[in-house]
Parts: C-alpha cells; sequence; structure tokens
C-alpha cells in the first residue's frame, strides 16, 4: 500500500501543481524552458504512474475488505465512466458546448470516473486510489472554475456538430475500454 500512496503523492502533486501554485510553475516554465518543463513533468507522472500500477496491483493481492458493493453497481459505474469518457473527450475536441458549460470537462471526467469506481470497489486500495482522484478531479474542477470566474476566462461557444462528435468519440472509447482492454489491462470485465 506504500507503493500505491508514493505514486499517488507524485502523480497527484505533479498534477496539483497548476491548481496550488501557479506563479511556481511560470516561474519553472521560464527557467528551465518549455520543453524541459514538460520532460520533467512527463518524466515525472510517468514514475507516478508506475508506482500507482505497481502498488494497486500488490495491493490486490491481499484486499481488505472494507465493503461488498451491491450486484448491480457494476451497470451504474459503467454508466458513469462512459459519462467521464464524454467529458475526457470534449475536454480535446474543439467546438462542443461540454466544455464551455464544464469549463475543464478532463478534471470532471476524472472525478466522475473516480466516483463510478468506489461505487463498484470496496477494498482499501481501491478507496485510496479511487477516492484520491475523485476528490482531486472535483476540488480541481472548483479551484480552476474560480481562477476563470476570476479572471474573466470565457471558453468558445460549441455546436451541437461538436457535441455529437464529443458524445461519438467518448462512447466509442468507452466501449473499446470497457469491452476489450479493460480485461486485457485489468485482468477483469467491468460488465461481465
Amino acid at each position: 500500500m506504500a507503493i500505491l500512496i508514493l505514486g499517488l503523492l507524485i502523480f497527484i502533486g505533479v498534477h496539483s501543481i497548476r491548481l496550488v501554485s501557479p506563479a511556481w510553475r511560470d516561474a519553472q516554465v521560464a527557467r528551465l524552458g518549455e520543453n524541459g518543463w514538460k520532460g520533467i513533468y512527463a518524466v515525472t507522472s510517468l514514475v507516478g504512474f508506475v508506482l500507482i500500477v505497481w502498488g494497486y496491483g500488490m495491493a490486490r493481492r491481499v484486499p481488505q475488505v472494507l465493503w461488498i458493493p451491491p450486484a448491480g453497481i457494476r451497470h451504474l459505474t459503467a454508466l458513469l465512466v462512459a459519462v467521464a469518457f464524454i467529458l475526457i473527450a470534449a475536454a480535446y475536441i474543439p467546438g462542443n458546448r461540454i466544455k464551455r458549460l464544464i469549463g475543464h470537462p478532463m478534471m470532471a471526467g476524472t472525478a466522475m470516473w473516480g466516483l463510478g469506481h468506489l461505487l463498484a470497489n470496496g477494498t482499501v486500495n481501491a478507496v485510496v486510489l479511487f477516492g484520491v482522484f475523485l476528490v482531486w478531479g472535483a476540488v480541481g474542477v472548483l479551484v480552476s472554475r474560480s481562477r476563470d470566474r476570476a479572471a474573466g476566462v470565457r471558453y468558445p461557444a460549441g455546436t451541437v456538430s461538436g457535441d455529437a462528435k464529443v458524445v461519438l468519440v467518448g462512447l466509442v472509447a468507452w466501449a473499446i475500454f470497457a469491452f476489450v482492454l479493460h480485461r486485457w489491462l485489468i485482468g477483469m470485465s467491468p460488465l461481465a
């Protein structure tokens, strides 16, 4: 569990710099250059991610059960994760109204993914992993939206066709992950 927690501290820590200390981040970008900062950011993120995967895998071998999720909860989880994939797609596909409405759909999608997985997993390691991502995503949306309001940030208006692209890409990506990649990468099928 210590490796999982260390990985989360590193990964979430580096992804929180812009939330908690944007001036420090900007100073580092100025000092190191854009590519230098991105390189350090990427390597640190990768180290954190590898530790999360390794630590979670080790903790899964000796699970400490807090609760047994109800049998039908996996369907609610699948729905929440499908919405999360749509939100994440909205962060990258231009011209959609979802980004204008939410402002930071990647963080909102991360929070939704965490919530869905918390409902379906009642072990200590799952609560730690998915709880951290739920809290980080929710706090990230709140902090970022507050900064947007203070700075007068307005996101471009989107279109119905932009929204349709977001939903289509999000649902296709979700289906591929849910029906193919989840079993291969995680070792279990979420809808079986």
